[in-house]
């Protein structure tokens, strides 16, 4: 990971009725199992939100304060192993 940034990130996953519509709890669940399965748990805290006031837009994300939307669970997870896992995994 670059210098200057958190030793532990914040990943927060809205869960209001319309993201969770869309997959959230799949995000969320498939967010935990990659972090579980490399090992990433300290490295990342993982918490739901409720609505994050971006609806109609798909599932609603963020890394710290990067607000993320992704357009469905699939993408959410790709987006997640690109800007999570690999990152991390490299330190």
């Amino acid at each position: 990971m670059k210098e200057g940034k958190p030793l532990r990130l914040t990943v927060t996953v809205c869960v209001g009725s319309s993201c969770h519509i869309k997959g959230a709890r799949e995000v969320i669940n498939q967010f935990n199992q990659l972090l579980n399965d490399n090992d990433l748990q300290d490295k990342v805290e993982l918490k739901g939100s409720f609505c994050m006031e971006r609806c109609g837009k798909g599932i609603n994300w963020h890394i710290d304060e990067e607000p993320i939307t992704s357009s469905n669970s699939e993408e959410a997870i790709e987006l997640f192993k690109e800007k999570i896992i690999r990152p991390l995994k490299s330190d």
